[in-house]
């Protein structure tokens, strides 16, 4: 199997290529991300590198926003929900796995805390209020969902959720699940820092680089223009 049939895979309405391969810069409008407030609650400081893990549609995306926060040192696409046996882009792709596609996110919390994480994950990574679906990708590997890898981390992140439904800053509930972390499975290496190395993929310049710009642009102060790619990392299950 090629690699472009394997990628498209996780673009499933680019079965329209002719269309969208006319779209050589970012087309969508910023007005996707939406403006919400900080949590009422976060998770206490620590010393140490913490982790988070997030799912909220294709991983390229995710992965790709959170390279450009500052204080994040690594952002690892990978899969996260279902057993270690099934923890491959083929099997995952199917939607019969359990997993998501999902980031591992290591940060420093002196200098990004976990509430300001899950922030820029409801404002411009995704939509939480998509069941099992995020742009032209359906499916349940594409759920939106938090892995939380504390009890604090649940309790901020089910309060966050409650306070944004309360606050109605979407049309629509939210549906994002909360869940203890079971275990995280790296991707394949070839979707490891995807969004730097395609840019110009048609998928990527009308999905994903809006949400980089977003990020610019409403977290300004969290922004780092040159990406913290995956390097020296593990990719293997």
């Amino acid at each position: 199997m090629s690699q472009f049939s394997r990628l498209s895979l996780c673009a499933a309405a680019i079965g329209a290529l002719a269309i969208a391969a006319f779209v050589s810069v970012p087309t969508r409008a910023a007005e996707d991300a939406v403006v919400i407030p900080a949590p009422a609650s976060d998770v206490a400081p620590a010393d140490g590198l913490q982790t988070a893990v997030l799912s909220g549609g294709c991983f390229w995306g995710v992965q790709g926003v959170f390279q450009h926060t500052a204080g994040v040192v690594s952002a690892v696409s990978g899969y996260a929900g279902g057993s270690r046996m099934t923890a491959t882009y083929e099997q995952v792709s199917t939607g019969t796995t359990g997993h998501a596609e999902s980031v591992q996110i290591k940060y420093d919390p002196k200098k990004v805390s976990y509430g300001k994480i899950l922030q820029i994950f409801f404002s411009v990574v995704h939509d939480p209020t998509e069941l099992n679906r995020q742009g032209p990708d359906s499916g349940t590997q594409y759920r939106s969902a938090i892995f939380t890898t504390t009890d604090e981390q649940k309790k901020v992140a089910e309060a966050y959720i409650a306070q944004l439904n309360a606050a109605k800053v979407y049309r629509k509930p939210i549906v994002t699940k909360v869940s203890a972390l079971q275990g995280f499975f790296p991707a394949e290496a070839y979707h490891q820092d995807y969004l730097t190395l395609h840019p110009n993929q048609p998928y990527i310049a009308y999905n994903d680089l809006p949400k980089i710009e977003n990020l610019k642009k409403l977290f300004a102060a969290n922004y780092i223009e040159k990406p913290t790619l995956v390097k020296n990392v593990s990719v293997s299950n």
